[in-house]
């Protein structure tokens, strides 16, 4: 089967590799549609590793059930891509994306276990959920970044009333930013560097406002906007300059979550957050409970996904998808894969 393989430094190829065997219970689903996510980017902006089969946000049909007796050939799933131990005390209490061994083995995220930009995967059969018959494809295929967002904003514990910015406008970003509206915060903010997509997130309705975060003055509408910082920030982009600007604009004793992933020491002024007592707290994945959320609020129509997809591509468009998404120009958030185009 065709696939599009990491092979260097900001660069992909579609070669030839072997079908997923049915082994261990996997389950084998022919995928429909799959993301490409911002931490798939860092890898391919790495270029490591190697023949690495990226893809861990994806829909498809069962191809072959494995152990879950519950499932049949032609039923329509999505799956978390994560592979928790399920006996430490992480996934004992119900936090696997903290356990130790979660990303070990994780679909899409290691050489083991390839990921979804490919016509067929192999998941494990406890991290498998069915899609509901009212949601479409590529809404499903939206399932595991609504989840991120949702995890952030439910570390974030937003009030009524609270004022939010949020620091970068990819899909992350707009999705916490909408759960933060949700929440009933009264003002939410986004930041960004690219003026398209700051744009954007207004146009779309999911921020009120958005600052080019390459302005100088951008600190001077932080203090018209709340007097004394905001009582939240989301920070989604993980790298020294949004860190530092997520300790600058948040009020004394606020909340900084961050959610941005750096694969990469960065270098902050941690002198801020001591002098103001910011708590900071880091924000990886969601819960499994979090997940199956996302699936139903999708079902319900009380989450509006499709809004953020820009555009479907084949295999072949792959490579010009994750130049489009760092261009810094374009307005695209979210481009999906059908690689079966």
């Amino acid at each position: 089967m065709k696939c599009a393989v990491l092979t260097g430094k900001r660069k992909f190829e579609t070669k030839e590799m072997p079908e997923p065997l049915a082994k261990d219970g996997k389950v084998i689903i022919k995928i429909k549609r799959a993301g490409i996510c911002g931490s798939d980017i860092h890898y391919w902006d790495l270029g490591e590793p190697k023949g690495l089969v990226l893809g861990h946000e994806y829909c498809g049909v069962v191809v072959d059930n494995g152990s879950r007796e519950d499932l049949k050939v032609g039923d329509r799933v999505t799956g978390l891509p994560i592979s928790p131990c399920g006996h430490c005390e992480a996934c004992r209490t119900g936090n696997p994306q903290y356990c130790r061994e979660t990303w070990t083995y994780a679909t899409g995220l290691s050489l083991t276990n390839p990921g979804a930009l490919a016509p067929m995967i192999s998941v494990r059969p406890d991290m498998v959920l069915k899609v509901p018959d009212n949601v479409k494809d590529e809404e499903m295929a939206m399932v595991e970044p609504t989840a991120v967002g949702l995890h952030a904003i439910h570390l974030a514990d937003i009030k009524v009333g609270e004022k939010v910015l949020v620091i970068g406008g990819g899909i992350i970003g707009l999705v916490s930013a909408m759960f933060a509206k949700q929440e009933g915060a009264s003002l939410v903010v986004v930041s960004e560097t690219n003026q398209a997509r700051g744009k954007k997130a207004v146009d779309l309705g999911v921020a009120d406002k958005y600052y080019d975060a390459t302005d100088e003055n951008m600190m001077k509408e932080v203090l018209q906007d709340t007097n004394d910082g905001f009582d939240v920030v989301v920070e989604c982009c993980g790298n020294d300059k949004a860190v530092t600007s997520a300790l600058m604009s948040v009020k004394p004793g606020g909340l900084v979550i961050l959610v941005g992933v750096s694969l990469q020491p960065i270098t902050i002024p941690t002198v801020v957050a001591v002098m103001s007592e910011v708590t900071i707290k880091g924000a990886i994945a969601y819960t499994k409970e979090e997940f199956q959320t996302c699936i139903d609020l999708i079902s319900s129509k009380k989450v509006e996904v499709m809004k953020f997809v820009d555009d479907i591509v084949g295999l072949d468009g792959v490579q010009k998808a994750y130049e489009q998404l760092t261009s810094g120009t374009s307005d695209a958030v979210k481009i999906l894969v059908d690689p079966n185009k």
